[in-house]
C-alpha cells in the first residue's frame, strides 16, 4: 500500500500503521464506554445507587458530554495543528481516567466522567480531520472503513476486558487499564505521527471566522442530511449500549455470557466495515450506504414485530439486532465521508461541528431510549425503526430526492478569508 506522508517535514508513516493509529486513538473513547458495561451494577452498588436505571448515567453522561466537547478541538486544530490538540486530549484522558479510579461518590464520578469526555473529545474529532487531510472521496470512505475495522476490535473486547478485571480485582482497575492504554497510544503518536495540516490551510482563532466556518458546515445541504441522519441511526445504537446490561444480561438471562454475546454482535459491525472498505471504491459511498439504509429499515420493522412477541427469547433478539448492527457498518463510515467531503480547507472545524451534532443528538436520544427501558426490547426496537425512517428522509433531502447516485468529487468549500497565520 502507498505511504502516507505529511505536507511538511516529518517521517513517512505507512498507510497500514496510519490507519491502525487512527483506530486506536478513536478506540480510547469506545473503551471508556464499553468496558464499563459489565461493572455498572457493581459500581452503582459500591457507590450507593439503588435505582437500576440510574446506573446507565455512567455511560449516558459520558456520551452527552463527549458531544458537547466535540465542538471545540477542530477549530483549535485548524489553527495550531493536529498534533498539539491531540496530545492535550490524550493527557486529559489519562489524568481524568486515574481520577475516576479514585472516586468514592457517584455524583463525583459522573462529574469526572463528563469532564473526561469534554476534555478528551479531540480523540473522536481529530482522526476524521487527519484522515481528511490525507484522502478524499470514496478513498476517504475506504480509509474510514478500514479504521472502523480495527476500531471495532476494542468495543468487541472491552466488555470482556471489564469482566476479566472484575474476576481478579475491583472495578477501579478497569480505569487503571484504560489509563495505561492511553499512555501507550500517546507514546506511539508522539513518535510516529507527523503533523498533517497543510500550513496553507491554517485558520486564525477569531470568533467571527470560527462562527462563519461552523455556519458553512451547518448550512451545507449536501452534508447536513447525512450528519443528522447518522445521529438518528446512532441514537438507537447508544440506546442499546445504555440498556444492554439490563436487557441482555438480566432480562434475557445472558448473565456472565453477556460480554461474549456483546462482542459477537459488535463483530458484525467490524465485518461489515471490512467488506465496505473493499467495495466502496468500486460502487461508491452513496450506493452502498443507501442500499444499507433501506435494508436497515426492513430489519428494524422485523425487530419491532419480534419485540412484541409474547415471550421473546435471547436467541430471537440477538440475530436480528446483530444484523442491524452489521448494517450500521455500511452506514457510519460512508455517511461520515460524504458529509466531510466538501470541507478540505476547514476539515477540523467541520469535523468538530459534525461530531458535535452527531454526538449531542445521538447521546441525548440514546439516554432517553435507555431510560425508557421497561423490561422488554420494545422501546429499543421502535427507536431503531423511527431512526431509520427519519434518516432516509434526511438523505433524500441532501440528495434532492435521488438515491444511488455516484457523484464526481464536489468542489471544495473555501474557508473564511483572513490574514496569513502560517
Amino acid at each position: 500500500m502507498p505511504s502516507v506522508s505529511p505536507p511538511g517535514p516529518g517521517a513517512k508513516l505507512g498507510e497500514r500503521e496510519f490507519v491502525a493509529l487512527m483506530a486506536m486513538i478513536m478506540a480510547l473513547q469506545a473503551l471508556c464506554i464499553d468496558s464499563m458495561l459489565p461493572a455498572l451494577g457493581i459500581m452503582a452498588e459500591d457507590l450507593g445507587v439503588s435505582d437500576p436505571n440510574q446506573r446507565q448515567l455512567i455511560v449516558g453522561v459520558y456520551l452527552i458530554a463527549a458531544g458537547i466537547g466535540a465542538l471545540f478541538p477542530g477549530a483549535l486544530a485548524d489553527r495550531y495543528g493536529r498534533r498539539p490538540v491531540l496530545f492535550a486530549s490524550l493527557a486529559a484522558y489519562v489524568a481524568l481516567t486515574v481520577a475516576c479510579a479514585l472516586v468514592t461518590d457517584f455524583t463525583a464520578l459522573l462529574v469526572l466522567r463528563a469532564a473526561q469526555a469534554i476534555t478528551s473529545a479531540g480523540l473522536s474529532v481529530l482522526p476524521n480531520a487527519i484522515i481528511r487531510d490525507r484522502f478524499s472521496g470514496d478513498r476517504m470512505a475506504r480509509a474510514q472503513s478500514t479504521v472502523a475495522v480495527i476500531f471495532m476490535i476494542v468495543p468487541m473486547a472491552a466488555p470482556s476486558f471489564g469482566q476479566a478485571v472484575l474476576a481478579v480485582a475491583s472495578w477501579r482497575w478497569i480505569f487503571g487499564g484504560m489509563a495505561l492504554l492511553g499512555v501507550m497510544v500517546w507514546i506511539w503518536a508522539w513518535i510516529r505521527l507527523p503533523e498533517t495540516l497543510n500550513p496553507e490551510y491554517r485558520q486564525a482563532i477569531a470568533p467571527r471566522a470560527i462562527a462563519r466556518n461552523m455556519w458553512t458546515a451547518a448550512s451545507n445541504r449536501a452534508s447536513m442530511g447525512y450528519v443528522i441522519g447518522a445521529a438518528l441511526l446512532v441514537s438507537g445504537l447508544f440506546g442499546y449500549i445504555n440498556s444492554a446490561q439490563q436487557l441482555v444480561a438480566e432480562h434475557f438471562g445472558a448473565g456472565t455470557a453477556f460480554p461474549l454475546i456483546f462482542a459477537l454482535m459488535a463483530g458484525g459491525m467490524a465485518v461489515a466495515n471490512f467488506f465496505n472498505s473493499r467495495i466502496v471504491e468500486r460502487f461508491g459511498a452513496r450506493r452502498v450506504s443507501h442500499t444499507a439504509l433501506l435494508a436497515f429499515i426492513c430489519v428494524s420493522a422485523l425487530q419491532v414485530w419480534m419485540a412484541h412477541l409474547p415471550h421473546q427469547t435471547l436467541w430471537q433478539f440477538v440475530p436480528v439486532m446483530s444484523l442491524n448492527m452489521c448494517l450500521m457498518g455500511f452506514l457510519g463510515a460512508n455517511f461520515g465521508s460524504i458529509a466531510l467531503q466538501p470541507f478540505a480547507r476547514i476539515a477540523g472545524a467541520a469535523s468538530s461541528f459534525q461530531m458535535f451534532v452527531r454526538m449531542a443528538v445521538a447521546a441525548s436520544l440514546g439516554a432517553v431510549i435507555g431510560q425508557a427501558y421497561d423490561g422488554t426490547a420494545q422501546p429499543l426496537a421502535w427507536s431503531l425503526l423511527a431512526g431509520g425512517i427519519a434518516a432516509l428522509g434526511l438523505v433524500l433531502y441532501s440528495e434532492q430526492g435521488r438515491l444511488f447516485r455516484r457523484l464526481t468529487p464536489p468542489g471544495v468549500v473555501r474557508p473564511v478569508s483572513g490574514p496569513d497565520v502560517r
